[in-house]
């Protein structure tokens, strides 16, 4: 146990930590978490669902309007990383291939109109960068994503907030409805909101909805401490100790304060423009219907267990069958039911970095559907990694309800030995970080999981500034 002082221990307590807490965290830096007990990658029947068919479309357009929608799009922290090479570029002064492939389709951005109006006149290379990624002009570098000019429209460009307020109204709408969250950086709050009231009176008349937008920001309490390299508390020039954000795992205190009957979750940068969206659309009401239907089983097999009617056999073929963990008849299946339940759209792995599902082994011995990141991987199972033919776009639909209407707390239901420990520096100094389980592999591990194979085109994520350029971002009117 480390001796704190009574200053550092105000300090835990005024940023809403418990000092038990980061004792735990300490001592997780010190013995590490473990790697995830691959059994298998999941693979079609065996893990994984065909591409569903237009009847789940209709069962979901049948029935969206008994349930509460809501949207949930991450949308923290700055495009810093999309802008990476144009960063080195004003650094170096070198060219690099994404700064040359920028300064030779300005004009096919989104942003251009924008950008022109702050250039000086005959602007140099630097001229232009600076303008786009700085102070100087947009400061796009220090911009969300949200608040970027994703697609040029004829009649207006849109962000990719806008886009998401679009694809809400196409497939997330009940009973008029548009319930959308997102979370937003504190820093970019009021940016947010002033896009906001341009934008969604003009969304509202084009779908005929009414959008409720809500917006929250990453909790400070699920911020972890950072240490130095041999494990020490890490402390700022001041004496104070350094605590940083747990990475995208810690928006599972968001989500579990998100009340929906049915939640879409999609990342802020994987959207596409209007003649892309097709789909999108359509996959994403068929994840929905499946998750539907499934809930509605797991319903009546609760009823029924509850009655002391239930067919046990059937019941175990049910869970081996759909809900991703195996289990036999003398099971808890009431504990294995009474579970909130995901449906994750997942594409075939062409190259993209991130993970991907797997059949892992749990500390009880029983095999479960996950996602796994490579960093989760040991270095002697990288040959399953290897075998994996899909991979996890965020694509997810989430049931966060049990059969009494009541709300899970979506905090029992996390694997906290899931997260990972990564090095950072600040000022110069070397670090060493923790990351919460990660928000949809083992914030969501312990939740019933559905993997369901979608096209190839519902993934278009801007991962660097070129993406823009690309097919699934080119607009056709």
């Amino acid at each position: 146990m480390h001796e704190f002082t009574p200053k550092d221990i105000e300090q835990i307590q005024n940023h809403g930590l418990v000092l038990d807490v980061v004792q735990g965290q300490l001592a997780d830096f010190a013995s590490g978490f473990p790697y995830s007990d691959i059994v298998r990658a999941a693979l079609i029947g065996d893990g994984v669902r065909a591409m569903l068919g237009a009847e789940y479309e209709e069962y979901y357009d049948a029935h969206r309007n008994e349930y509460k929608m809501v949207k949930f799009v991450p949308a923290s922290g700055a495009a810093t990383r999309m802008f990476k090479d144009l960063f080195e570029f004003l650094s170096s002064g070198q060219m690099n291939k994404t700064t040359e492939i920028v300064l030779d389709n300005l004009e096919k951005f989104a942003f251009w109109d924008d950008l022109r109006a702050a250039l000086p006149e005959n602007p140099t290379a630097h001229d232009i960068i600076e303008c786009l990624i700085t102070e100087r002009g947009l400061n796009y570098g220090a911009m969300p994503k949200a608040l970027l000019q994703f697609h040029k429209y004829t009649e207006a460009n849109r962000t990719a907030l806008a886009e998401h307020l679009v694809e809400g109204a196409q497939y997330a709408s009940a009973n008029g409805v548009v319930n959308i969250h997102f979370t937003v950086s504190p820093e970019h709050m009021v940016a947010f909101d002033d896009l906001l009231v341009k934008i969604v009176p003009y969304f509202e008349s084009v779908f005929g909805v009414k959008y409720s937008i809500s917006k929250s920001v990453q909790k400070a309490s699920t911020d972890t401490i950072a240490v130095n390299m041999d494990n020490t508390p890490f402390r700022n020039d001041d004496g104070t100790l350094l605590f940083r954000p747990a990475g995208h795992g810690a928006l599972i205190e968001n989500l579990n304060d998100t009340d929906g009957d049915l939640i879409f979750i999609k990342n802020i940068d994987n959207v596409c423009p209007d003649n892309a969206r097709g789909a999108t659309i359509a996959h994403k009401k068929r994840l929905a219907g499946l998750a539907m239907k499934l809930q509605a089983r797991i319903f009546e097999y609760m009823r029924a267990l509850d009655a002391g009617t239930a067919d046990v056999d059937e019941i175990v073929d049910f869970i081996n069958n759909n809900l991703g963990i195996v289990v036999d008849a003398d099971s808890d299946l009431r504990a294995v039911l009474n579970r909130p339940l995901r449906v994750c759209g997942i594409i075939k792995n062409t190259g993209e970095p991130g993970g991907g599902p797997f059949w892992v082994r749990g500390a009880d011995g029983a095999h479960s559907l996950q996602i796994v990141e490579p960093g989760q991987i040991a270095p002697e199972n990288i040959l399953i990694l290897k075998n994996g033919e899909f991979f996890s776009p965020t694509d997810l639909v989430c049931m966060p309800r049990d059969y009494m209407g009541n709300k899970f707390d979506l905090t029992k239901f996390v694997d906290p030995t899931a997260g990972f420990i990564s090095e950072k520096s600040k000022n110069g100094r070397a670090l060493r970080a923790m990351e919460r389980p990660g928000l949809w592999n083992g914030a969501m591990a312990k939740w019933n999981t559905v993997f369901v194979e979608t096209p190839l085109d519902t993934f278009t994520p801007v991962k660097v500034i070129s993406d823009l350029l690309g097919a699934g971002h080119t607009v056709n009117e």
